[in-house]
């Protein structure tokens, strides 16, 4: 039997020893009805509680596994660091209900003077574990037990449709159920930008319009953010990493499991709640909620099964379809399908997108002059990216368009000490969703560097934008334009645009969290797209008055 070292023997000696019965005791973690497998999984609790006093000086909690010594290192706390308000002290007397304990303890404490005695009940430590169990059976589970695995079933068949690869968030698909006093739910589809994966399902059109209306005019300050996403009212499924993998760990980890649509379905975990002003934000489903949610899921992903190509035009069409969608066996519904009915809402798309500025003249960066300027967005290039303004050596240049993804604009003139480019440094999957988003726009047009000008504080700034061939323009930096290293790169960006005769480039490039952050190596560079440079004269917008834009996830 293990025994105290005869210095830690003397240090509990030293502790003052109070007139007190102690109770012990080591049970599982488990509740008498619904939860028992996943709370015996969680182990065992072991409590030391003075009976004298009536408060506990110690509780742990291990796995079931654990030998015997866990109860000695519980009691160990007690005596030296217990719980507030409890004194360090040790006990004259302990009492346990187990024999095996009692005979344990005899051996390890014999020189601590404690008499260690049975006693068939532990009046104090049996209460407090009537009180865990009936808190632990009172919890609601996250989905009704008779639901819960065609929930997850759905969830998973629409993580495999992956509908963010066809539908914006503002692409809204209305779900006519009229059931469960559900009339029509617009489904919003989050994961085009490979932020956050999910499918929010709002009870009216109204609060959709407003919540999005909220976030986009509203002050971005975190408690307003937080206020409004409380405001609305919908149904939600969301989706993540099974482990909580941060891809931010390595550069392995960002290779691999960047995006968490990189990952392998058994690594995806889905998440279901509900939403409402009232009420806030729950995770939790009950019965009439889990089957509107049930229905909503399946007539969804047979829409985007059925519609697919339709879908992944560049415009959202007008389409409608009806299922009837089949009730699970475990419900009380005396009808075993429910009728339901999708439909595209392009209309109500094309408000949102007015809501959020996309296509109007007065957009969240405004011109003096604007006559070929419909909006300026900001949604191309990560935030956490690195950026830089440098140079590529014309050898390194001829390696690139062997290794990399390689758009030529023109016969680009090799004079000065190599190409100008912009290099966006960020991670893999986040590097493979720029490029691709530059490719759908046609490929890179020119980069350029307008003045811009914030009127809350007087500020300048040199404004980097990226123009792409379908006429987009596309904010990839804001620099001061009284910032002495900027102030150098441009002047060194310029006389290299010069000797190219206008020709520059924008290199994409992986590993943000690796060796290579901030001075990617060949291997690192995913893409370049050579384009033109425009002066602010060529670009023709003017000065552009910088606004307050939210952004959230």
């Amino acid at each position: 039997m293990t025994s105290f070292n005869r210095s830690t023997s003397r240090r509990l000696k030293k502790l003052t020893q109070i007139p007190s019965v102690w109770e012990g005791d080591r049970r599982p973690l488990s509740s008498s009805q619904t939860h028992n497998s996943d709370l015996e999984a969680k182990g065992e609790c072991i409590l030391w509680v003075d009976g004298s006093q009536g408060i506990v000086r110690g509780m742990d909690v291990v796995a079931a596994e654990t030998g015997p010594e866990a109860i000695v290192r519980t009691l160990m706390r007690a005596m030296e660091h217990p719980h507030s308000p409890a004194k360090p002290a040790r006990p004259q007397r302990i009492v346990v209900k187990d024999r095996e304990i009692q005979f344990y303890l005899r051996g390890v404490l014999q020189d601590l003077d404690i008499a260690i005695d049975y006693v068939p009940e532990l009046p104090l430590i049996d209460e407090l574990f009537r009180g865990f169990t009936d808190i632990l059976d009172s919890q609601v589970p996250d989905l009704p037990p008779q639901y819960a695995q065609a929930l997850r079933e759905k969830a998973f068949a629409i993580w495999q449709a992956a509908p963010w690869e066809l539908l914006e968030e503002q692409q809204i698909l209305s779900i006519e159920i009229n059931k469960w006093d559900v009339g029509t739910l617009y489904a919003s589809v989050m994961g085009m930008l490979g932020m956050e994966y999910g499918i929010l399902l709002y009870r009216s059109e109204e609060s959709l319009k407003r919540f999005r209306a909220t976030v986009l005019t509203e002050d971005e300050s975190q408690g307003h953010l937080e206020e409004a996403f409380l405001k609305q009212d919908c149904l939600f499924l969301t989706f993540e990493s099974a482990d909580d993998i941060d891809e931010d760990d390595d550069e392995d980890d960002d290779e691999e499991f960047g995006d968490l649509a990189d990952l392998p379905l058994s690594e995806i975990e889905p998440t279901f709640g509900n939403i409402h002003p009232l009420e806030g934000l729950r995770s939790v489903l009950y019965d009439e909620e889990a089957l509107v949610v049930l229905v909503a899921l399946e007539s969804l992903n047979r829409f985007i099964r059925d519609h697919r190509r339709q879908l992944s035009d560049d415009t959202f069409p007008t389409l409608s379809r009806r299922y009837r969608i089949p009730l699970p066996e475990s419900s009380d519904e005396p009808t075993k399908s429910l009728p339901v009915t999708v439909c595209s809402m392009p209309q109500l798309a094309a408000e949102l997108e007015e809501i959020g500025g996309f296509d109007v003249e007065d957009d969240d960066m405004e011109s003096e002059s604007t006559p070929m300027f419909q909006s300026l967005r900001d949604d191309l290039i990560p935030e956490d990216s690195f950026l830089s303004l440098g140079v590529v050596s014309w050898e390194m240049l001829e390696y690139l368009h062997q290794g990399a993804k390689y758009h030529k604009t023109g016969e680009i003139t090799q004079a000065g000490d190599g190409l100008p480019v912009i290099l966006i440094q960020t991670s893999r999957p986040k590097a493979k969703t720029v490029i691709s988003n530059i490719e759908e726009a046609g490929g890179l047009k020119a980069i350029c560097f307008n003045p811009g000008a914030d009127p809350f504080d007087g500020k300048g700034y040199d404004l980097g934008l990226l123009q792409t061939e379908n006429g987009e323009l596309f904010l990839f930096g804001e620099f001061e334009d009284d910032d002495p290293i900027h102030v150098e790169a441009r002047k060194k960006w310029n006389q290299r645009c010069k000797n190219t005769k206008g020709y520059c480039g924008l290199i994409i490039a992986k590993g943000l969290t690796g060796a290579s952050r901030g001075n990617p190596q060949l291997r690192d560079m995913m893409a370049l797209f050579e384009a033109r440079f425009l002066s602010p004269n060529d670009l023709g917008i003017g000065t552009l008055q910088l606004m307050p834009q939210l952004q959230f996830e």
